[in-house]
């Protein structure tokens, strides 16, 4: 069984042969918990995959909302890549330092704003960094490139699509978060935010669609059955959820590598949800 979408994918060897290409735009879109002593941005400006530059998903977010890295407006999408030299006819390559993780979530938003051809490195920076490959601390040029965001409003939910569900149930909610957290056996990592999940939504840690060694995807059968152990096949409609909406775009990510394309990410996520004292919540 191979990918349903292959192209959503590129190997390190196919970037590596196009690290040059004008067309190719790509794009380190590390970012880390919270709870995490990292510095995403100060750790590419001391080493990135060359002609790489940094998307923020904070910068790259709606300022005025209380909640995390909520998606922008169109124009204020559209603002933010034009000026990394991102346009229309670009085939944008997107990586984090983790292997899958906020990488996703950047996939995620080119998609959301009618850009297709968006692909993420499999293996991401520690499969490129295992294989020896160059790395630079040198900063990129780009000048502004004009970019068109058409938004999609059915591939993101909010909170009052979420509630709507609990009452009708058209989707199947999967949460990406750990076990642990979805079960309310460990405290969530953002203080004030309850513990459990959405009522009748299903759990699949997202780390389970990698191989742990090298970080890439696993094949698409082993996929699959992850995806049908979690009670979901690629006939259902899913909205996929997580603590802040980066976790929820892998398995999104995933989903759309099998062929289901009625596949939804709740943008504010466990943050929004179990932030409130008005929502229901199961452990």
């Amino acid at each position: 069984m191979t990918y349903t979408n292959p192209n959503a994918l590129v190997e390190t060897s196919w970037l590596a042969d196009h690290l040059d290409d004008p067309k190719v735009i790509i794009l380190d879109a590390s970012w880390h918990l919270p709870t995490v002593d990292r510095d995403a941005k100060a750790e590419f400006q001391q080493h990135h995959i060359p002609n790489a530059r940094f998307f923020d998903i904070d910068d790259a977010s709606d300022r005025a909302s209380a909640l995390p890295h909520m998606l922008p407006s169109p124009d204020g999408f559209a603002d933010y890549v034009s000026a990394l030299g991102i346009g229309n006819d670009s085939h944008v390559v997107v990586y984090d330092s983790y292997g899958l993780f906020s990488a996703a979530r950047v996939w995620w938003m080119f998609r959301v704003f009618g850009h297709d051809n968006v692909s993420i490195l499999n293996g991401g920076l520690p499969k490129w960094e295992m294989e020896t490959r160059p790395l630079t601390d040198a900063p990129t040029a780009s000048s502004q490139h004009p970019f068109n965001a058409v938004f999609r409003p059915k591939m993101v939910q909010s909170i009052d699509d979420i509630q709507d569900n609990l009452t009708h149930g058209q989707r199947k909610i999967l949460d990406a978060r750990s076990l642990a957290r979805f079960r309310g056996e460990a405290a969530e990592p953002r203080p004030g935010i309850r513990s459990g999940h959405i009522p009748g939504s299903a759990c699949l840690p997202f780390d389970q669609l990698l191989d742990p060694a090298s970080k890439t995807l696993l094949p698409a059968e082993t996929i699959e059955q992850l995806f049908d152990g979690a009670g979901i096949d690629n006939q259902m409609a899913v909205t996929c959820s997580c603590g802040t909406g980066v976790t929820a775009c892998a398995l999104a990510f995933g989903l759309h590598l099998i062929g289901n394309d009625d596949v939804a990410v709740y943008d504010g996520s466990w943050t929004e949800w179990g932030g409130r004292s008005d929502t229901p919540v199961e452990v």
